[in-house]
């Protein structure tokens, strides 16, 4: 059996990386989260991560190349038969023909493509109430998941911040990127017959359950 994957499209906000969790927990598959992988990158200072940086610091989408020569490393470390949930992966058209490319030379299998459709209203104020801790990276919400301690990591102790991917005015132009980049992606998609849609602004164990009622 080879290589095996679904694709969770979304914007920003819409709830790729905890949808991925629930439905993981359910099925046997990976999430593999190229925005977790670019924040470590960052974190720990490495060259695609010093690169990478530039462009979500301001809300713009990092590279195909990048993108894509960071992905296929991860596979590679992988198993043959094992099964993928890329979350928010590929973005744009390039990337879907690229990442096309790299599976026929493997012979993976793309099953299903998700996309998760949520409102703007929705989306902001999910992100911009998010705050994650200085030093173990737990995530809070002010709202939905708050702290016991307004600022203070539950987990740790430590400091709970703002991400600048998380302030209103990038969280916009992300939005506005997403829908430029994406249009032609989930057109290409739809035509291969491989496109569903799921409302993600309901609660997430409604679309959960919608997502892994599609993957089985």
């Amino acid at each position: 059996m080879g290589i095996q994957a679904v694709i969770l499209l979304g914007a920003p906000g819409a709830g790729k990386g905890t949808i991925a969790d629930d439905v993981v927990r359910q099925a046997d598959y990976i999430h593999f989260s190229t925005g977790d992988m670019l924040r470590e990158a960052i974190k720990q200072g490495t060259p695609v991560g010093k690169q990478a940086e530039q462009y979500m610091t301001k809300g713009n989408l990092v590279p195909d190349k990048l993108i894509i020569e960071i992905v296929m490393q991860r596979i590679d470390r992988g198993a043959d038969g094992a099964k993928y949930m890329f979350d928010g992966f590929p973005r744009t058209l390039e990337q879907a023909r690229l990442l096309d490319a790299e599976f026929v030379k493997r012979k993976a299998v793309l099953s299903r493509v998700i996309l998760l459709d949520v409102p703007k209203d929705v989306v902001l104020q999910r992100l911009t109430g998010r705050r994650v801790c200085r030093n173990c990276g737990a995530s809070f919400h002010i709202h939905n998941i708050p702290p016991q301690k307004s600022g203070i990591c539950d987990r740790c102790g430590g400091p709970l911040e703002q991400r600048p991917d998380d302030m209103e005015a990038t969280i916009l132009n992300r939005l506005e990127v997403f829908h430029q980049q994406t249009a032609a992606l989930i057109a290409y998609y739809k035509s291969r017959g491989i496109l569903a849609r799921v409302d993600s602004s309901r609660p997430r164990e409604q679309t959960a359950a919608e997502v892994a009622g599609l993957l089985k």
